[in-house]
């Protein structure tokens, strides 16, 4: 089993490159690039432990020899990084721990993740049960004391069975209860990183019901605390978490499905190094966090309402994502997304809805309309209570459907919204200061237009004049 994959090492063209500079160095390939290769998939990381007196001295003269970019990741640990000129593929170079590779690896958190490759002799080393792990789809730790030493690798479980839908052995779940409130510990950046990676799974649900089994996901997302006392009401067969985590199961089914323009829109990166695809997920999660501060029950009916539970939410939505470290962008991503979910639902619902109502969603949506119709059909999926009929959600489903079809079709003749005034010139003109004001003024400047009652920069001064916030 094992000689194909000493193949596709040796024959790796970043290995290849490697080799030459490793001749008087006991050098191995370990972690993430072997775990991926006997999984049959492609990384573009490479982790390297080098057995050498000075590693930085070595990762400096690697990343010169190949024309690559040196970049210090840990200082105290001596980790470092060489990003290739394809600014793709990456090297992260280090020594082993107390220049011993068995000690290297037994400090690691799971199996799967400690199997060794020397590049001198060729041969692969584990002493961890990884490979047999790895083959019975089964996630298992090393040691509890890795766990406790460093508290984000509880994350890591989950996370990797996000990615992989690999088993989770019963005693990891055990520990992660047990240790649930160190989660805390480290650095939210680092907690971050884990979250998205576990949203960019293809198993983030199962993974979201295994870390609420475990206690973490209310330690990272309190709010969750709340959001579980809504019940199942006559339009929701779920109660308010389970709601949103099938919010999540459909906005993956649809991923699954979707035709190739689709599916390549939500594989782009571009809104922060993640796939589109784990912040969409990650905003249906959020989605309805506003509704238990809106929470009634008509006396007369009994039915449950949540008015404005949709600005609440995004509202609410920003401080959780800071506290997070998610960046500004990031944010206003999730929270422009958790703000106008039920708008596309609402549209094409509407009786006289026409061909300038879909032009003012698109212009008002630039940046985010496929995923906000996304995110409204996973939602109206997740909903089907006993009021709710097939025809009503085969109705709404079909129009949203037509939006973003719609979209696709005309999307290189719909031109932006010209920007009249900026928030400077809004400052300028009212002598006010930079603040939440500005924003709300433009909003409605912004709305204005959309509604087609501001067409000249003339219009627009006299309307925010006239505005009162």
């Amino acid at each position: 089993m094992t000689n194909k994959y000493t193949e596709k090492i040796q024959n790796d063209e970043i290995i290849k490159l490697i080799i030459p500079y490793i001749q008087h160095e006991q050098a191995y390939l370990v972690g993430g690039y072997i775990r991926d290769l006997f999984m049959d998939k492609q990384s573009p990381d490479r982790d390297l432990i080098i057995c050498t007196e000075d590693i930085e001295l070595f990762a400096k003269n690697l990343a010169d020899n190949l024309e690559a970019h040196f970049i210090e990741l840990d200082s105290i640990n001596k980790i470092y990084r060489v990003v290739l000129p394809d600014k793709i593929n990456y090297i992260d170079i280090t020594a082993p721990i107390e220049n011993d590779l068995q000690k290297d690896i037994l400090r690691r958190d799971l199996t799967i993740n400690s199997i060794a490759f020397s590049l001198n002799y060729n041969k692969f080393i584990d002493i961890t049960g990884g490979l047999d792990d790895i083959k019975n789809k089964k996630i298992k730790g090393i040691t509890d004391t890795n766990f406790e030493d460093d508290p984000l690798r509880l994350l890591r479980i989950f996370r990797f069975h996000a990615t992989t839908g690999f088993d989770i052995d019963e005693h990891l779940i055990t520990l992660a209860k047990k240790l649930n409130t160190r989660i805390n510990e480290p650095a939210k950046e680092r907690v971050n990183v884990e979250l998205l990676k576990m949203f960019e799974g293809e198993y983030t649900v199962s993974a979201l019901q295994k870390l609420d089994e475990s206690g973490i996901l209310e330690e990272i997302f309190p709010i969750y605390k709340e959001v579980k006392k809504i019940p199942p009401n006559s339009h929701h067969h779920l109660d308010l978490f389970h709601h949103l985590v099938e919010t999540v199961n459909q906005i993956q089914i649809y991923y699954n499905q979707a035709p190739e323009i689709i599916k390549k829109y939500l594989e782009d990166k571009a809104v922060g190094g993640v796939k589109r695809l784990a912040f969409l997920k990650l905003a249906g999660f959020l989605h309805d966090i506003g509704k238990p501060s809106c929470w009634t029950i008509e006396e007369d009916t009994g039915r449950h309402r949540f008015i404005k539970h949709d600005e609440i939410g995004s509202k609410l939505a920003v401080p959780i994502l800071k506290k997070l470290k998610f960046s500004k962008k990031q944010i206003e991503y999730i929270s422009t997304l958790v703000k106008y979910h039920i708008y596309p639902s609402s549209l094409v619902s509407a009786p006289d809805v026409n061909d300038k109502a879909f032009l003012k969603f698109y212009r008002k949506m630039d940046g985010v309309i496929i995923d906000v119709i996304i995110l409204a059909m996973a939602d109206r999926l997740s909903a089907r209570g006993e009021k709710v009929t097939d025809e009503m959600v085969e109705h709404n489903i079909n129009g949203l459907k037509k939006l973003a079809d719609d979209y696709l079709r005309m999307q290189n003749d719909i031109k932006p919204l010209e920007k009249l005034l900026d928030g400077i010139d809004v400052m300028e003109i009212l002598n006010i200061p930079q603040g939440p004001k500005v924003g709300e003024i433009i909003e409605a400047l912004q709305e204005a237009q959309l509604n087609g009652l501001i067409r000249t920069k003339e219009d627009a001064v006299i309307f925010i004049k006239l505005y009162k916030v």
